[in-house]
């Protein structure tokens, strides 16, 4: 109707109608007597929101504040993506290292978390799965650094203004149109210096992919894992917690949750994404500080020590991701533990 009616361009009408089918199966997937209800009006409050930003595009700032209202962008994206979480399959690792953290932050430290990244439903899996434990933690604390393309795409737009974002372009897009490519570099120098800002002021956590994207599958086996990290990403990132002169402290973390909103198999360049959803587990851990002096103490070169510690949080990564593997898809649940790694479902 909207399409027909000339406010919804065919394109985004079409992906807001798979997104419905789609949605739809895995919120029925889930078992819940009350689907249809939750279907409709998570639905309608999407299809609204869009519209909305379609009629009045909404443009973000170098470093974006949650909205809250008058409308709560925040609780949208989290009710959206609450009921295609299978609960009695998810599991948090190390969820003692959540409360140092939060006393780190109580004592004016920064936090950087260096993850991996499956979906654009990472931000609201990792607050489903701390909210109850950390509700200030999951609501207010975290700064996403994000890829322009979940601010810029109609059917994401809605999601990403419920959350703190550093937005940045990916070094995968940076290129893609040659002549946007300065102004791409000089949105990314106004976004690390709000950035450098937050990490002077101290108390804050922030979230970056050092792969530059999403996880992929690989295209021989068809197995999800981790990308590796861009050890210059990684760097970079570690350098500016340094000169902050606030102290800080870095953490590997672990996210498995592709089967809830996976990506296209292969990068691309268009912007409108099918989007194939599903109701599954998911699974968040992260491991102990790791230290760059003691990690790097062997190396004499600065290029080897920049490549080790990649490496080193890298494989920590992939460590706790064959173990949340291990827990969900190879059905041992909290038996899935292991001396580095303590599952728990603080949720239930």
């Amino acid at each position: 109707m909207e399409a027909e009616a000339g406010r919804l361009p065919s394109n985004i009408a079409s992906g807001l109608e798979e997104l419905y089918n789609n949605y739809r199966n895995a919120v029925l997937q889930s078992g819940d007597p009350k689907a249809s209800e939750i279907i409709l009006s998570n639905m309608s409050a999407a299809f609204d929101r869009i519209l909305l930003d379609v009629e009045d595009p909404f443009v973000f700032s170098p470093y974006h504040k949650a909205i809250r209202e008058p409308f709560d962008y925040y609780m949208f994206g989290q009710n959206y993506i609450r009921p295609l979480v299978d609960f009695s399959r998810s599991y948090v690792g190390n969820i003692s290292i959540f409360y140092d953290m939060e006393e780190i932050l109580r004592q004016g430290h920064n936090i950087v978390l260096m993850s991996n990244h499956q979906t654009e439903a990472d931000p609201a899996i990792i607050a489903l799965l701390l909210e109850r434990n950390f509700p200030h933690l999951a609501e207010k604390m975290v700064i996403f650094v994000a890829g322009d393309r979940v601010l810029i795409d109609p059917l994401c737009k809605p999601f990403s203004m419920g959350r703190n974002l550093l937005c940045v372009y990916s070094k995968k897009h940076m290129f893609d149109d040659p002549e946007l490519a300065e102004m791409k570099r000089i949105a990314n120098t106004k976004s690390l210096k709000e950035l450098a800002m937050l990490l002077r002021t101290g108390s804050n956590i922030i979230w970056i992919a050092p792969s530059g994207g999403r996880d992929r599958p690989d295209p021989v086996t068809g197995e999800w894992y981790p990308a590796s990290f861009d050890s210059s990403s990684v760097d970079n990132m570690r350098r500016l917690l340094e000169h902050s002169r606030v102290p800080g402290h870095i953490y590997s973390l672990a996210l498995l949750c592709y089967e809830i909103m996976p990506p296209p198999r292969q990068v691309e360049k268009a912007i409108g994404e099918r989007r194939t959803i599903a109701y599954g587990g998911v699974g968040l851990s992260v491991a102990p500080e790791m230290s760059f002096n003691e990690i790097t103490a062997g190396c004499v070169n600065p290029e080897k020590a920049k490549d080790a510690f990649s490496q080193a949080l890298y494989d920590s990564v992939l460590e706790q991701y064959d173990t949340l593997k291990s827990a969900i898809y190879g059905h041992k649940g909290l038996n899935a533990s292991n001396l580095m790694i303590a599952l728990s479902q603080p949720f239930q």
